[in-house]
């Protein structure tokens, strides 16, 4: 009897213990926010032992068996002295493309925001964000697109103004910046 109510007690405590670790766990698939691999690449030049954004054509994207990993190529973190700090990177996750800009408003104002990816052949894509007046991190980030030719062609730009085009720009961020451009 009493092993049979020890079996019971086994089986209720398995029952409720492993929904709790699948779901501390987290989603198996990365879903395009969740970053599992980002790389914050300079000029190949400076270090020829540094990792490359894109995959080999030989071989598959990278999976580390969380679905595709995410390569950033990030430009600096650039602030302006209003009190926008933002950081732009042209992001790849298999055979997609798309901008995302990292950006704090401590500016006190509500801002505007275009954040521009620029790839081959004179594509771009264009998406506006609406920047909300308070001190904590965001993103904005455009579209996925399917890659076409060479990451190294694929270039993102965010500008921050004041909200309905009042005021002027306030900072510009690049995926290959290297100094801020603010006014």
């Amino acid at each position: 009897m009493n092993l049979r109510l020890l079996a019971l007690a086994g089986v209720a405590v398995c029952a409720v213990a492993l929904p709790l670790a699948v779901a501390s766990a987290g989603p198996v698939r990365d879903e395009g926010h969740a970053v599992v691999r980002s790389l914050s690449l300079g000029s190949s030049d400076d270090d020829p032992k540094a990792p490359s954004a894109a995959p080999s054509p030989a071989r598959s994207p990278l999976t580390l068996g969380l679905g595709l990993a995410t390569a950033a190529r990030c430009g600096p973190e650039l602030s302006s002295p209003d009190g926008i700090e933002a950081q732009t990177c042209v992001m790849t996750q298999g055979e997609d493309t798309w901008a995302r800009t990292y950006y704090r408003n401590a500016t006190g104002d509500d801002l505007d925001s275009v954040l521009s990816l620029m790839g081959p052949a004179d594509r771009t894509v264009q998406m506006r964000c609406a920047v909300e007046a308070e001190d904590e991190p965001a993103l904005c980030e455009t579209p996925r697109e399917r890659t076409r030719g060479d990451l190294d062609a694929y270039t993102a730009v965010a500008e921050f103004a004041g909200r309905g085009g009042s005021g002027p720009l306030l900072l510009r961020s690049g995926s290959n910046s290297s100094a801020p451009t603010a006014s």
